[in-house]
């Protein structure tokens, strides 16, 4: 009886009455694993904080150079975010973002709904309400922000392991892979702005209750809990992130297959649809009434869920999201659809990838514990189809690990995820997280070695004792492995300093802020706009948004100036979007790269229809020259449409001219 109680659940604190002592014991063990798991979530936003201020030099550089380095365009977010701050009061600066006319040239948008801003929202609001004008400048308490957010990601993958495992050791080392594994588990280190690093920290609290609620052994004061935590960040997560629908899409079609196959109580699945459904309503309001939310295949998803389950027959599931389809690529001309099938998160994972999870030893073990929960699994769901009950009562003689529906789900979850992320780079930081989590929950959970020891009717030595030994000796030995393989690596990135400098970046962020006027409106690559409005407030063409079409055809029609072109073509684009000054990067002008399908240029070569194949391989033709090239010869009719104002290495800015003044 003490080896059963050893290895419940670290929730269900009240069972059938315990004697004191047993009682006693059970609340430190779960005191200890709560501080464990606070411990490695603090550990970790520290860890974070200390590496980000070594890469970047943070702490001693100007406010400028700061800014610059959130990369990407991702530092259009903060730019609202230091707006909001100078707005006389937080509803005066809701107001302006709502009816905003100083970001997109000649476009009066709400960019609380189109760039999804409740996170500066709120933590702008937290920075004036707690007076930490005092303590630190806004650029700290904005990334301490994301840092926490961090720790809590961290955490919540601690506990979903602990809960299943029932030891805080799995939790330990769900965090020590997640860690060792950071450049394919998080991309914080290199654009903290972006929305995925403030929506993900919810989305793993969603999944840890969630993973908590569909557990046979918490009571029901957890399980309200756990309801409740579902609620709320569920809800969260829909709110500050404008692809969170199609994430819980694919999480509600791996409950579909649980309620199909009947692994979890009607009741549940009927709190979790209430959970969705409350949820969407509740983000469709917040964000003004989103049609997208109402079209969502999450929305269509639930509807079919609730008739199938009411009528009592299959109804089809929707069609996946859009943004999922492929398409054969050159075969269209659209600029943009050629555009977005080219980012980096919408390629096949590249080889490196499955190595360094191998290396770390996470992948290996996960097909291990992916095999064997995968292997029980399909054998309760013919129990099912057979007619046999599902046990609520599962003991650890039994060895069914596929019987425990909140491991059913993440066996789902991990298969779903992980088909995806195989197609998509992108998804692999969804996938990887709880590759980690789950790989550390079944090297850590006994009932695991047992289901394995079940089916090898292992009878020379008892299995549940030789279960134990490896629940422990298993994580031990890796954990060990990993502590004198990486711990050294973690120390040696801490104390090594690095230097992120872009000289020629801040010449131009210098030279707008103090040269153009105010009233300028500037064109260029969607990434450096989004620079360009952080440092400076200027007015831009288009902003680094790929959900927003209408951007979209506002960026191809700035990048025309990497096309083969005429000046006249070229002057009447951007005149047209009321652009005072072009900025042209000699990165993408001279762009060298082994995927040429994939360059701007070779891009807008094929939309415009200026090439030729031939045996496969890609001529481009047309009468004139490429306009980036040609305007630096400084000859007619270019000098006629634009003067150059400014040079370095990296960007040429030209003002177009309001008056056109014809030189032969």
């Amino acid at each position: 009886s003490y080896v059963k109680w050893i290895l419940t659940d670290p929730l269900t604190v009240v069972s059938p009455p315990l004697p004191s002592a047993v009682f006693l014991q059970r609340l430190v063990k779960l005191f200890f694993g709560c501080l464990a798991a606070v411990a490695c979530g603090m550990l970790y936003a520290i860890y974070l904080s200390t590496y980000h201020d070594r890469k970047f030099w943070f702490s001693s550089r100007q406010e400028l150079e700061r800014e610059i380095t959130f990369q990407g365009g991702s530092g259009l977010y903060y730019y609202y975010y230091k707006r909001m701050l100078t707005a006389p009061s937080f509803e005066r600066g809701f107001y302006e973002l709502t009816i905003d006319n100083r970001t997109v040239s000649g476009q009066t948008i709400n960019a609380v709904e189109r760039l999804s801003l409740y996170p500066e929202l709120i933590t702008s609001f937290i920075y004036r309400v707690t007076g930490s004008q005092d303590l630190m400048e806004p650029i700290y308490f904005y990334i301490g922000a994301v840092f926490g957010l961090q720790a809590v990601y961290v955490t919540a993958l601690f506990v979903s392991s602990w809960v299943m495992s029932g030891t805080w050791v799995a939790g330990m080392l769900a965090v020590a892979w997640y860690v060792i594994n950071r450049p394919d588990t998080t991309k914080v280190e290199h654009a903290i702005p972006l929305r995925d690093n403030w929506a993900l920290p919810y989305f793993s609290c969603q999944v840890a209750a969630l993973t908590g609620f569909l557990s046979n052994k918490i009571n029901s004061a957890t399980e309200m809990f756990c309801y409740l935590t579902m609620s709320a960040t569920t809800f969260t997560f829909l709110l500050v992130w404008e692809h969170s629908h199609y994430v819980l899409f694919i999480q509600g079609l791996c409950l579909f297959l649980l309620d199909s196959f009947d692994l979890v109580p009607s009741r549940k699945m009927a709190d979790i649809h209430k959970v969705y459904l409350s949820s969407l309503f509740l983000a469709y309001l917040f964000q003004f009434q989103n049609p997208a939310l109402l079209s969502s295949p999450l929305l269509s998803l639930l509807i079919s869920s609730v008739l199938a389950r009411y009528f009592q027959v299959e109804l089809a599931s929707p069609s996946r999201p859009k943004q999922y389809q492929h398409f054969v690529f050159l075969y269209i001309r659209d600029f943009v659809t050629n555009f977005l099938l080219c980012q980096e998160s919408f390629q096949t994972p590249v080889q490196d990838f499955f190595l360094r999870l191998t290396q770390a030893s996470v992948l290996p073990f996960y097909f291990l514990v992916l095999f064997v929960c995968l292997l029980s699994t399909l054998q309760t769901i013919y129990r099912r189809l057979s007619g046999e009950p599902m046990k609520t009562n599962l003991r650890l003689e039994d060895g069914r690990i596929g019987e425990q529906p909140e491991v059913i789900y993440h066996v789902f979850h991990t298969l779903l995820f992980g088909g995806l992320a195989m197609v998509f780079e992108g998804m692999k930081y969804l996938w990887t997280p709880y590759v980690c989590m789950f790989t550390a929950f079944g090297v850590c959970s006994p009932d695991l070695w047992m289901t394995v020891f079940r089916w090898l009717k292992l009878k020379s030595i008892h299995p549940v004792v030789l279960a134990l030994i490896l629940s422990t000796a298993v994580p031990t030995i890796i954990g060990f492995s990993l502590w004198r393989e990486y711990f050294p690596r973690v120390l040696a990135e801490l104390s090594e300093l690095q230097e992120f400098y872009d000289p020629d970046t801040v010449e131009l962020m210098s030279w707008i802020k103090t040269q153009a006027p105010m009233a300028a409106v500037f064109a260029g690559s969607p990434q450096l706009l989004g620079t360009v409005k952080l440092c400076s407030g200027w007015a831009v063409t288009s902003l680094p948004l790929y959900s927003d079409i209408n951007l979209l055809r506002r960026s191809e029609d700035t990048y025309q100036v990497y096309a083969m072109r005429s000046a006249e073509d070229v002057y009447k684009i951007l005149t047209s979007h009321k652009t005072n000054y072009v900025i042209i990067e000699e990165s993408i002008c001279n762009e060298l790269s082994h995927n040429k399908g994939c360059r701007i240029k070779d891009l807008l070569d094929i939309s415009n229809g200026h090439v030729v194949y031939d045996r496969g391989e890609i001529y481009s033709f047309s009468k004139h020259g490429r306009f980036c090239q040609e305007i630096k010869m400084n000859y007619s009719p270019y000098t006629n449409y634009f003067t150059r104002v400014f040079w370095n290495r990296s960007y040429h800015v030209y003002k177009v001219n309001s008056v056109i003044s014809f030189q032969y």
